[in-house]
Parts: structure tokens; sequence; C-alpha cells
């Protein structure tokens, strides 16, 4: 079941102050005049895309700003605007962004308190990175999100579990150490070495995968340290570049990607993001879209393995790439580091977001920006702030280039592309109604200039469509007639 409705009415609904929460206003959509007026009536296996026309001018309206939460209904008449610096920054986020926000949840804030704080801050997604804590501690962390997805009527935030994938780290430590530069230090692969000058680390081809000469890079390149001389279960190195080194940290060798498998026995068979973060994955990206629900771009990572300088480069490319097959893209790693420490951000960190909105991405993530940080729900806001700020002055309509093509096979992209054309032209937000979610999907990867608000009968399917750019989901019960269900 999929019908697209884009009309001003519906969308007045959704963006008045005075319409009381998202689901209050569904309720609004219900009358028996409304299934009359909006949706023409079809084989109920058929798509049916209607546009009302009454009190619709031919033009395109400025963008509508949409509530987040029912606290801020009354706050929106009030809407700072962009040239009024009088409102402070850290003001609570009055309109709805479109472009998501991922927040890593660790001892910073995996308290009921915190993650409803951080919903409320911008929050559409929660990250477990499984590196690191138990299984107890991320179950609990799930069981709070479930709890506010109850609670919350106009709002949902989806679970995404960072997987243990093919990565190389670090032993624990009982302490962090600091390495200085010219000091030799050892990496060896037995198990539970953990001194001021030598570490385990957890992948037993490590002697092997490296040669002497190689540029070890510790903690995305924090630290690096070049390969001297090895032995059968060791690798002796020189400090190169100094610094703090704490437990479980990133090994990367400049250039070269670990032989380790991709799937580990810890992964689940769940929706797919794939994390591009080797050199091996650039020449095999096609294959890896085929494979995959989205990527996330961990530019960490990439900018260990490859010069920096093709980071920037990358990421354009990749978030290009996947948008034009359909696919969703974070982007990833050090977006606000600096905010882990200090409450502002750098005005390169600024940038580094309003880039990435205006490439397309469809989320942002914050790591220990959010997880360990000082300042875990300023940095939310912040990124909240420079992505709405930056997604008023992008022009909508602007399709990918192929996008038609990677769905040819679909009657759907027909409806899409229409709906999304219609909504574009006359300024309108788009309504879909949805059971698997990819009619919401498609429209987002349209990208309509307007909101896409999607209704849907399953659960799981809501929290999916919180990834996506421009998505707006919201529960409502479906009947097996659509003329009952409006």
């Amino acid at each position: 079941m999929a019908q697209v409705v884009a009309m001003r009415s519906i969308q007045s609904l959704f963006s008045c102050p005075t319409s009381g929460s998202v689901q209050e206003r569904v309720e609004k959509l219900k009358p028996s005049s409304f299934a009359s007026k909006v949706l023409a009536r079809n084989d109920k296996k058929s798509f049916n895309v209607v546009f009302r026309s009454s009190h619709i001018t031919a033009r395109k309206s400025a963008p509508e700003l949409i509530p987040v939460s029912p606290e801020d209904d009354s706050k929106l008449r009030g809407v700072q605007q962009f040239g009024d610096t009088s409102v402070a920054m850290w003001s609570k986020p009055t309109v709805r962004r479109k472009t998501k926000i991922v927040c890593t949840i660790g001892p910073s804030n995996n308290t009921r308190e915190m993650i409803w704080k951080l919903a409320e801050a911008g929050m559409n997604v929660a990250r477990l990175n499984m590196s690191h804590g138990d299984h107890a501690s991320h179950q609990k962390v799930i069981d709070l999100v479930k709890e506010y997805n109850g609670q919350a009527k106009d709002n949902v935030i989806a679970i995404m579990l960072d997987t243990k994938g093919p990565e190389v780290r670090s032993g624990d430590l009982p302490q962090p150490i600091t390495l200085e530069t010219g000091q030799e230090f050892t990496f060896t692969i037995r198990r539970g070495v953990g001194t001021s000058d030598c570490l385990s680390v957890n992948y037993d081809d490590f002697v092997n995968d490296v040669e002497v000469g190689d540029m070890l890079l510790v903690d995305g390149g924090m630290m690096s340290l070049v390969v001297k001389s090895k032995t059968e279960d060791s690798v002796k190195c020189e400090v190169v570049d100094g610094g703090e080194l704490k437990s479980r940290r990133h090994l990367n060798v400049r250039g070269k990607s670990a032989t380790l498998p991709s799937i580990t026995g810890c992964d689940a068979d769940i929706h797919v993001i794939v994390k591009i973060e080797s050199a091996d994955s650039i020449p095999n990206l096609h294959s890896i879209i085929t494979a995959s629900d989205g990527a996330m771009v961990a530019r960490g990572d990439l900018g260990a393995e490859l010069p920096i300088e093709e980071v920037p480069l990358l990421q354009e490319e990749i978030i290009r790439i996947f948008h034009s097959m359909g696919k969703a893209v974070i982007v990833a790693t050090n977006m606000l580091e600096s905010m882990i420490v200090h409450p502002m951000p750098t005005r390169a960190e600024v940038s580094d977001i309003a880039i990435a909105v205006r490439e397309g991405a469809d989320a942002i993530m914050l790591s220990g920006e959010t997880a360990h940080g000082k300042f875990p729900l300023k940095a939310v806001k912040v990124m909240h702030t420079v992505a709405l700020r930056t997604e008023a002055t992008i022009s909508g309509g602007e399709l990918p280039p192929n996008l038609g093509q990677v769905f040819k096979n679909h009657m759907s992209e027909m409806f899409a592309y229409h709906a999304t054309m219609m909504s574009n032209t006359l300024g309108t937000s788009t309504v879909v109604f949805t059971r698997s979610g990819f009619m919401a999907i498609l429209l987002s990867h349209y990208r309509p200039s307007g909101t896409i608000i999607a209704f849907t009968d399953e659960k799981r399917i809501q929290q999916r469509l919180a990834l996506y750019q421009g998505v707006c989901p919201v529960y409502m019960e479906f009947l097996d007639d659509s003329e009952e269900t409006f």
C-alpha cells in the first residue's frame, strides 16, 4: 500500500503552531470527506496519486517550518530568523530539519534522562558501538530507546548497532600511557600484555601483514610509529608522533588494509549500512552498493589508510554514487571533535557539517562528542543549528541524474517522480502511506523541497525511516479498506 498526496491543506496541519501533536493532527486527516476529496477510489493494490488544487497557487512557496515536539508548537511563532542574533545558539530546536543526526551512546549519555534530552535536542538515531561496552549495557540502552519511542507522540528514535567488523585494535591498559617521539614501543599478538613499552593487538596475523618501514597509525592518526623489526609474535617500532595511548585504540597501516573477514560472529541479520573505512573498499564501491542498504563514510580510518587530501574528494564521490543509486549515506568521524572537551566548535568543524549537508548526506554523526564528551547536548544542538541553517540555502528540485534508471523496473518510481515534481512546483509537502517504507525512501532520494510525511502501520518501519533525509515517520493503524482508513 503506497499512496502519495501532495497538498497544502495537509502541510498546514503539520506546520500550524496551534494544531497540537502529530498524533492529534493525524486524527484531523480522518473525516469521511477526506477520502472523497483527496484520494481517488481505485483497486486496493494500485497506487493512487492525487493533488488537491484548492487554495494552491502555481508558484514555489518559502519552506514551511514544522515543530519537533508539542512543546515547540507554542514557540513556533517566535522562531529565530537567520539574520537575528538576539537568540542564543543553544536554544531548543523549534523546526524540523531534513538531515538526520546520529548520536553515539556511551558513558556520557547512557542514562534515561540523557537519552530523553538528546532526543529533544535533535537526535534521530541512537548508535551503539559494539566494540565498546558489553551486551548488558547495550541492552539497557536499547530498552531505554524503546521506552522513549513508546511514550513519545511526535518523535521516534532509530537504533543503529555498529558491529564488530574487520578492525585491528590495541589491547587494554591499566591506565593511559604517554608515547614520546623517538621512543621504542612494541605491539605483540600475545594476549593480555599492557605495559609502558609493549601492548597486545587483537589480530593474530598482525605480524604477517606489516613490513619493516611501514607506518602504523594509532587512533586515526593521532599517533604514528614506524616499524623497525619483527619477531614471530611482535612488531618493534619507533614513535614518530607521540601522544596519549589509551585502551582499545584503532591501528592502521598506511596504504594497507588488514586481511580480516568482513563478517564476525557478533554481526546480526539486519538492515545493513556498510562502513567505508578501508583502502580496499574504494575500488569495490559498486559491489558494496549492490550488497547494502546504505553507507557510512568513516573518514577517520579512510584518512589513516589513504592520503588525507583524498578524504574530502572521496566523501563527495561516495555520497554522489550512493545517492544516485538510491541508498542512504551517513558522514561520520571528527565532525565536532573539539566539543569533546570544549563547549564551542571550531569554525572549520561548522563548515565541515555544512559541506556534508550540501553534498546531500542523509545523516551526520557524532561519535566521541556524545559518547564520552563533556558537552553532548551542546554538540547535538550545534549540529542541528548548522544543518538547519545550511538546508535553508539549498534550492530544491535537483534530482540525481540517473536515479530513474535505478528504479526503472518499479512502477512506484513514476508516482514518486511526478509527486516530487508537483511538490516542488507547488511548494507543498508530500504525504505517503507505506507498509514497507519503500515509497518513503524512494521519495527521500528524489529530495523534494517539502517534508515527506510518511504514515506506516509498522513500528519497525517507522524507526527505519528515521534515518532518511526529509522523512517524518508517523505510526498509524491501517485498515484493509483505504476508504475506512482515512
